[in-house]
């Protein structure tokens, strides 16, 4: 087979890994390419490949069919979340060893890969809807973790850890943004926290900044955390706010650079960003 060849049909057997892993529509897959393929005499090989088990580890997710669900929009994976994960398993040193806080964790997918490939040593999925946070347990159960019998951040102290060394501890929490203590943030004593596609609308962006600024202040006797902020860039305007309400609460930031990982299936044309805030 010639390089070119080769290389052709490399990109093509992850194609249908991703969709397949994913659960997308059979119209989405690229059969054209298949086809094509099938004419030459890499075809049968090709096939083979295909029709065997996908390669690699896998997360397994119950989410809702419809975007908008029981008056939320967090019972469903969100492409930012897909290219949060992406970058996090190109860059599993960020949350080696470390404990995790992310905040609207909605179906988990991003928290469940970290637990899976990054080594965290603690991991705090949280949101505010009751229908959310119910499937999220079940997501957590679903891929093998096991969750702590509370709600509350994990205590970390010598003997308290009696799980499995190599699996995180792992929380699930109730985080409402406009009504969270500082004390309740401190208790979670984060050394990285995550949000992914949070950036929708004036109003969440605002008590994002507000709930990242009360983390800040509360953990200035720690190292202080970094925290990654992935959203999908929809309106230029809802940007533009976010990083000047930053300015304005005296967070910098800095803008990540594109990975390599492509292991998800989400819109080719979407333009995404990772912000790095330093608190």
């Amino acid at each position: 087979m010639a390089p070119e060849e080769s290389a052709e049909a490399e990109r093509l057997l992850p194609s249908f890994e991703r969709r397949f892993l994913a659960a997308r529509t059979l119209r989405s897959f690229p059969w054209q390419s298949l086809e094509e393929k099938l004419r030459d005499s890499s075809g049968p090989e090709l096939l083979l490949n295909i029709l065997q088990k996908p390669s690699g580890d896998s997360v397994t997710l119950s989410e809702s069919t419809a975007i908008i669900s029981h008056g939320t929009t967090g019972l469903v994976t969100w492409d930012a979340a897909l290219y949060l994960a992406e970058w996090a398993i190109e860059n599993p040193a960020a949350f080696a060893h470390r404990s995790v806080l992310e905040l609207g964790s909605g179906a988990g997918l991003t928290g469940l890969a970290i637990c899976k490939t990054c080594c965290p040593s603690t991991y705090v999925f949280s949101d505010c809807h009751s229908c959310v946070l119910e499937q999220l347990r079940g997501n957590i159960l679903l891929n093998g973790l096991s969750l702590e019998p509370d709600t509350t951040a994990p205590e970390r102290h010598p003997g308290h850890n009696a799980h499995d060394a190599e699996s995180p501890r792992v929380t699930v929490a109730q985080l409402d943004w406009d009504v969270v203590t500082a004390p309740e943030l401190a208790a979670f004593r984060p050394d990285v926290i995550i949000a992914t596609d949070v950036l929708y609308c004036p109003e969440t962006v605002i008590s994002l900044v507000r709930v990242l600024q009360r983390l800040s202040a509360c953990l200035k006797d720690q190292q202080a955390p970094n925290a990654y902020i992935a959203f999908t860039v929809r309106s230029p305007e809802t940007c533009w706010l976010f990083t000047s309400e930053l300015g304005q609460a005296g967070i910098p930031w800095e803008a990540v650079p594109h990975h390599n990982q492509k292991l998800f299936p989400y819109e080719e044309h979407s333009d995404m960003a990772i912000l790095k805030l330093m608190l």
